[in-house]
């Protein structure tokens, strides 16, 4: 599991900036920004917040506790008229072990479908 300090590196990395930079955009110090991503002190909570923010992804990335790195917005989203992603990921999780693998056996080979009607264009 990453900590927050390799985390934090790594997104700042993505994002092409320097330390120096980061800590302007964010009104910190470059110690702070080199403590946090050195794991020497952890932000506090508005500044978690605030750099969950910046970043684009949730406080529990942040925290190394998920790998999944959309914001909670993204989850507000409607894949269709009826269904947020939020609605479709619940329903996913209410079925049993075996209807879950059916699901996701079906939306590989619909994956595959797709990829081949890629080639073909």
């Amino acid at each position: 599991m990453k900590e927050l300090g390799e985390i934090l590196t790594e997104l700042r990395i993505e994002k092409d900036l320097s330390q120096k930079k980061l800590a302007k955009l964010l009104c910190l110090s470059i110690g702070t920004i080199s403590n946090y991503e050195n794991n020497v002190h952890a932000p506090d909570l508005n500044t978690l917040r605030k750099l969950a923010d910046f970043y684009g992804v949730t406080t529990d990335y942040l925290l190394g506790r998920t790998g999944y790195r959309c914001t909670p917005e993204t989850l507000k989203d409607y894949i269709t008229t009826d269904y947020t992603i939020t609605t479709f990921i619940n329903n996913i999780l209410s079925l049993d072990s075996g209807s879950r693998n059916a699901l996701l056996k079906y939306a590989d080979y619909l994956q595959h479908i797709h990829s081949q009607t890629d080639k073909k264009k």
